[in-house]
């Protein structure tokens, strides 16, 4: 805790942004952060909660299960070095996290009850953004070296958290990673705007130093057979993510102009970070935009449009629009679903709920070929059925037609890609395509074959950063154990 009065004495502040208009003419990070007399006094506020469901995991709050109120009272004494130690005890990259998590913590806050939480993802991001700037953040070397080797395979957040920890006690780690760049989707997927990649930069530097091995520009599946890795390490560790994405199946899916959202994404993000040219951008400049999705990756695919200088941009949620303020007595300390607006969709976007994608029509003369031109949509409704279902139906006679030279599809990831590594091992899968694997009991994150791990979205499915660390570190426990007969990682 903090302050045992400073919820009472100390209003609530956060950090802030640049304006729209200035902020929207790069692919730079726009948050202002606190001054860290600021950051101790929103510090203070941490309350002695009796129960803090900040850190209560994997429930509600925090999927890591952070330290928060230990942070919170170590940064309102000024003791922000023991801090840093503390956050990372817990998370491997909460400059990540302090970033992209729409924090869950603070919706589990006691002071959120009345809309007034503790500011714990920005005070998370300044603790570990002041132990790099002051050179707090330094390798932790294993003191002896373990003889084993282990394939981590994908190097997304989980892949990441994964091969840190077991490097950190003697193991030689292999991290494989089939684009040219290391760090998944949190590199060539979130936006640069939302998170610097110089982030991820100077922390491969510090898991370089702690002994693992990047292998970039290799697909393992494609460009080596998955069975070899069996052969030339003692474990091997699949997080390659969720990355088959969710199709639209209607007429005029096949036109120039519709794209599926990572692909639009990627192909900016490479064109930022000096991959490749502007030539291979897919470029909104100028053009109607229909984002096609209301979560995150489409408030991704607003911002990027909206940075190339789009005429417009349109996104579609097919769910209602949800309540602006939750019911406090029914949802609370759980995550609520309630009324948000991103950054990106601040930046001017509308925003239709409750409406279905029917069609795209392209400009040939019967509207079927060519380049998309517009979309057609119809207003839906949801209603309960006798047994609770929700159930949507199409209101007649509400058609309508959307101007569209570009349309992304961000409705989400359905599974792992199944074609390649998961295909040639034969590793079983869950009812829903993804990699199966307990997470509790002796044999947590076990694939059903011998000495195969499976972590993150590849196991999980589709989610947060956060719960990908989580997955990646419990993982790196569950592999130690099994090489070693023992660990002293953490869980």
């Amino acid at each position: 805790m903090g302050k045992p009065t400073g919820f009472k004495e100390y209003p609530r502040h956060d950090r802030h942004y640049a304006p729209v208009a200035e902020r929207i003419k790069s692919f730079r990070e726009f948050v202002v952060p606190l001054d860290y007399d600021e950051l101790q006094i929103q510090a203070a506020r941490c309350m002695d909660c009796g129960v803090p469901f900040c850190h209560d995991g994997p429930k509600g709050g925090c999927p890591v299960n952070n330290l928060i109120p230990d942070w919170n009272d170590l940064v309102y004494h000024g003791e922000w070095q023991d801090a840093l130690e503390t956050l990372h005890s817990t998370n491997n990259f909460p400059e990540m996290t302090g970033r992209v998590c729409p924090a869950p913590c603070q919706e589990s806050c006691t002071l959120n009850i009345n809309d007034n939480s503790v500011t714990i993802k920005t005070i998370e991001c300044e603790i570990v953004d002041r132990g790099f700037d002051e050179g707090w953040v330094k390798p932790l070397i294993a003191e002896h070296k373990s003889g084993k080797r282990v394939a981590v395979v994908g190097s997304g957040p989980a892949g990441m958290a994964c091969s840190q920890q077991l490097a950190r006690v003697g193991h030689e780690v292999v991290l494989f990673e089939k684009e040219p760049r290391i760090g998944g989707l949190m590199r060539f997927g979130i936006p640069d705007f939302k998170l610097d990649k110089k982030l991820l930069d100077r922390r491969m530097q510090q898991m370089a130093a702690e002994g693992v091995e990047f292998r970039t520009d290799t697909h393992i599946g494609v460009d080596i057979p998955a069975k070899d890795l069996l052969h030339e390490f003692d474990a091997v560790a699949l997080t390659g993510g969720s990355e088959k994405p969710r199709d639209l199946p209607i007429p005029g899916r096949d036109l120039n102009g519709v794209y599926f959202a990572m692909d639009f994404l990627k192909a900016n993000t490479k064109w930022v970070q000096g991959i490749h040219g502007e030539d291979q951008v897919i470029s909104a400049k100028g053009k109607h935009v229909v984002v096609i999705g209301g979560g995150d990756t489409g408030s991704d695919c607003i911002g990027t449009a909206i940075r190339h200088g789009a005429a417009s941009v349109t996104q579609l949620e097919i769910m209602p629009r949800p309540p602006e303020k939750e019911d406090k007595a029914l949802v609370w300390p759980d995550w609520p679903n309630k009324m948000r607006t991103s950054t990106s969709q601040e930046e001017g976007a509308e925003r239709i709920f409750s409406v279905a994608t029917k069609e795209f029509i392209g400009d040939s003369a019967d509207g079927k070929s060519g380049n998309l031109k517009a979309v057609k949509c119809v207003k839906v409704e949801w209603t309960q059925d006798d047994n609770g279902q929700w159930q949507m139906s199409e209101i007649a006679g509400s058609e309508f037609e959307l101007k569209a030279d570009i349309a992304t599809l961000a409705m989400g990831f359905v599974h792992p890609v199944h074609e390649g590594m998961l295909q040639e091992l034969g590793v079983e899968l869950d009812e829903r395509g993804n990699v199966k694997g307990e997470t509790e009991g002796k044999k947590a994150y076990y694939t059903s074959m011998d000495k195969v791990f499976a972590a993150g979205d590849m196991r999980r499915g589709q989610s947060l950063v956060v719960w990908a660390i989580r997955e990646g570190r419990q993982c790196a426990h569950s592999i130690d154990q099994y090489l070693m007969g023992y660990t002293s990682l953490p869980r």
